[in-house]
């Protein structure tokens, strides 16, 4: 009796023991983090491990491979150094415009300096095609003009691209830190007799100084890992750590030497990635009630500045946008192999083309069936980011010492390129890669950062108040949640899906690594047409780079209808 009064008195301890275990905040807290964990372990640091023991393998780190090496990363380096300091000569002036002048056309204006930034690479690359590529309409003015035209090289092109795709974010970093500006520093500055260029030097700068050093990490960070920009514009002319590590793997086989650059290219990501973090932390931190400092040009020489920069943002980011459409719709040339007189004009023939198998080839996948695929690979990654990034989001909204060391480690995926993913997948699932479920996972890895970043503002915004007083009342959870806080996050949460949705759709460097031939989505088919000979061949890669520009801006349109709030940062 006296033992069974004590194994009974055990068996209730150790029942209250798991009950107050179950019922404890940590303890749902790692339920939360349990599937977005197994997710990253699986998919991101397993294949991350495969590439650090590949890339430490004696048949890696050799002479040769390093010899290799440094002029990559020594070219890597100078193309986006070159491309921040070219970024910053638009931007800055840029900044200054939008946060100190009010003109007619503002908002359109930020809007359009905005749009490229969120673009497929795909489509900036293929709108700098259009317009200045050899089947470009560049090349066709020049081809008709008596006068020499010089044509723009490839790396030049390359660079522009960059300047076209960044400038918005040194707009948006430096121009909000301007607009937080007390004006009054500068009058007291120009009291006591400071010219212009001394108020700049003297009182402005040291202020922008932070916003400064971190709008020119992130235009570096994003020019130092762009893959689609330069292997669309220049080809393998071009060996930055991201075309190589590409090469090495499809192109020239070298596994060894890719896992080794893939290291070398997450070392020096995540150094940035930290730098950026503690500077903006910086901004963050000084950040001043928003002055309404802008104002109407005044003088001459103000309103000769708003209208050479307006003029000179509307031809630089207009211009290779609508030149895609009209490419599209536009024959320049003969068809190849086409036979007769060409009509030259307007032709609905690249959009018709899109349909038909002229070669009669077996493995030929209509366009059409690419842009379903690019659908539903989107679909599947905005269920699965949206599934694992609710329970991170949620978690990360009301931290604990537990989410303080896994934030990091969910935003991780951000410091490693698309084509470093693929590489991973490659040597962790080899065979298994057969099944196009793949494509969207490297998908979700890509994001799932966001998705997190754009719900857990909203989670954290909902006072608890509200949910006790509705429980109070006699609500059950399900209603609660239903009259609390579906209201609040039903914004945010079509929001980061549209998120998910653009970054599936346009994502480029991991799918060109694990897509199958017969699964091809429309950055990859139009990769494949680029890289075809022929009038007909450029043209249907206008055709469908325009299609997929229509359906991302819709995609922009319904984010930036749904924001939140603009803060100014990324």
């Amino acid at each position: 009796m006296q033992t069974n009064s004590l194994n009974h008195g055990d068996t209730e301890t150790r029942r209250n023991f798991f009950l107050r275990a179950f019922a404890s905040p940590w303890f749902f807290h790692v339920l939360l983090w349990l599937a977005p964990i197994l997710f990253l372990l699986s998919y991101f640091f397993l294949p991350l491990s495969k590439i650090l023991i590949l890339a430490f393998n004696t048949s890696a780190l050799t002479k040769a491979n390093f010899q290799l090496i440094l002029p990559i990363v020594s070219f890597t380096f100078y193309q986006a150094a070159l491309s921040t300091i070219l970024t910053f000569i638009l931007g800055i002036p840029s900044a200054i415009l939008f946060s100190r002048f009010n003109f007619r056309g503002k908002p359109l204006l930020r809007a359009l300096t905005a749009v490229p930034f969120m673009l497929p690479t795909v489509v900036v690359a293929s709108s700098f095609n259009a317009l200045f590529g050899n089947h470009g309409l560049f090349s066709f003015m020049q081809s008709i003009s008596s006068s020499f035209i010089l044509h723009p090289s490839s790396f030049s092109l390359i660079l522009t691209a960059h300047v076209f795709y960044n400038t918005t974010i040194v707009i948006r970093i430096v121009g909000n830190a301007l607009s937080r500006l007390d004006p009054k520093l500068e009058q007291s500055a120009r009291s006591l007799g400071a010219d212009t260029f001394h108020v700049w030097k003297n009182v402005t700068l040291p202020l922008l100084r932070p916003s400064l050093l971190a709008a020119a990490l992130l235009v570096f960070m994003f020019d130092f890992t762009s893959f689609g920009v330069i292997l669309l514009l220049g080809g393998s002319n071009f060996s930055t750590l991201e075309v190589e590590i590409y090469l090495r793997v499809l192109k020239l086989p070298n596994l060894p030497l890719a896992a080794l650059l893939s290291i070398v290219q997450l070392i020096f990501t995540l150094i940035f990635s930290i730098l950026y973090t503690r500077i903006i932390s910086q901004v963050t931190a000084q950040t001043n009630p928003r002055f309404s400092a802008s104002r109407p040009p005044k003088t001459p020489r103000e309103r000769a500045f708003v209208f050479t920069l307006y003029a000179l943002l509307i031809t630089f980011f207009l211009l290779p946008l609508a030149s895609l459409p009209i490419r599209s719709l536009t024959r320049l040339e003969a068809d190849r192999g086409q036979r007769g007189e060409v009509q030259y004009g307007f032709t609905t023939d690249y959009y018709e083309e899109l349909f038909i198998n002229r070669r009669g080839s077996l493995f030929y996948v209509p366009p059409i069936q690419a842009a379903r695929n690019s659908l539903g690979y989107a679909s599947l990654t905005v269920l699965l980011s949206l599934a694992l990034g609710y329970p991170a989001a949620y978690a990360l909204a009301k931290p604990t010492r537990l989410e303080k060391f896994l934030d990091p480690l969910v935003m991780m995926p951000l410091g490693a390129s698309a084509v470093m993913l693929g590489l991973g997948f490659i040597f962790s699932f080899g065979r298994a890669l057969a099944s196009p479920f793949f494509v969207p996972i490297a998908h979700t890895l890509v994001a799932l950062p966001f998705v997190i970043r754009t719900l857990q503002p909203a989670l954290a915004s909902i006072p608890e108040r509200l949910r006790q007083a509705a429980a109070t009342l006699g609500a059950s959870p399900f209603r609660v949640w239903q009259t609390v806080d579906f209201p609040i996050l039903s914004r945010a949460t079509l929001s980061a899906a549209t998120f998910a949705f653009t970054v599936s759709l346009g994502e480029f460097g991991a799918t060109l690594l694990l897509t199958r031939p017969e699964y091809p989505t429309i950055p990859i088919a139009i990769q494949r047409f680029l890289s075809q000979p022929g009038g007909l061949n450029f043209g249907q890669a206008m055709a469908m780079a325009t299609l997929l520009m229509l359906l991302a801006t819709l995609a922009i349109l319904v984010i930036e209808k749904l924001r939140l709030s603009d803060s100014g940062e990324f």
